[in-house]
């Protein structure tokens, strides 16, 4: 299938390099607080999902990146990965379903650990340039439905002010070209765009005109509309 993603992977990595240009402000006004280094992986056994757009682009880059051998490899481990995250999925949906309410469940899920695929023996992301955009903002304070977080291996203190990236605005930004990516390409999937997957399910996952919902035919035509639109 041939099908060019590039209009909405520069459009994500605006995004990218507005939220890395935000890391390094707070991490240059508050240096002992920013504690990210390489080798420190608490935010590689976090529990998140990944939007349309950002999902595959890092399929895009993990199939360009890795063949044979080494691919198996690392597919291997997101298949034991994601397992897990639904197995946890799973559980946080009986929860629901039995009454708790959904901030009590978020926590919940939050206090999971699952380790990454992407997170190799010597501790370092193997995919580190294309990562998330969770991954590049975990080591400062955001804000998420509202409500403050930061990594718990941080300086920064409970309660006291400081810059943060506002990740719902970056959600919604995502989303939205997601739909723009979903509409391009004339999914007959109406809830494309709306899909949300874990970073091992990104990696296992062959984005092809079956899963996409759009004839093969159509696959080259999409994009390159969107593209003369802008």
């Amino acid at each position: 299938m041939n099908l060019d993603l590039t209009p909405f992977f520069e459009k994500y990595e605006t995004i990218v390099n507005q939220v890395e240009t935000a890391f390094q402000r707070v991490k240059d006004r508050h240096p002992e607080e920013v504690r990210c280094k390489p080798g420190c992986s608490d935010c590689c056994h976090a529990l998140f999902d990944l939007t349309l757009v950002e999902a595959m682009y890092l399929n895009h880059h993990f199939n360009k990146t890795y063949t044979g051998a080494d691919r198996e490899r690392l597919l291997e481990k997101a298949g034991n990965s994601d397992r897990q995250a639904y197995k946890i999925k799973k559980a946080a949906y009986q929860m629901s379903k039995e009454g708790m309410d959904d901030e009590a469940v978020l926590k919940e899920i939050a206090l999971k650990r699952i380790r990454c695929p992407l997170l190799n023996d010597e501790g370092l992301c193997d995919l580190y340039a294309f990562r998330p955009i969770a991954c590049r903002c975990y080591g400062i304070p955001q804000a998420i439905g509202g409500k403050a977080h930061t990594c718990g291996l941080s300086g920064f203190d409970p309660g006291k002010p400081y810059p943060s990236i506002n990740r719902d605005i970056i959600h919604d930004q995502l989303a939205a070209i997601s739909m723009a990516l979903a509409l391009a390409i004339k999914s007959k999937y109406s809830g494309l765009a709306e899909i949300l997957v874990p970073v091992s399910m990104s990696l296992i996952t062959e984005y092809n005109a079956e899963y996409l919902g759009i004839k093969p035919d159509n696959a080259s035509d999409g994009p390159t509309k969107e593209r003369e639109e802008t």
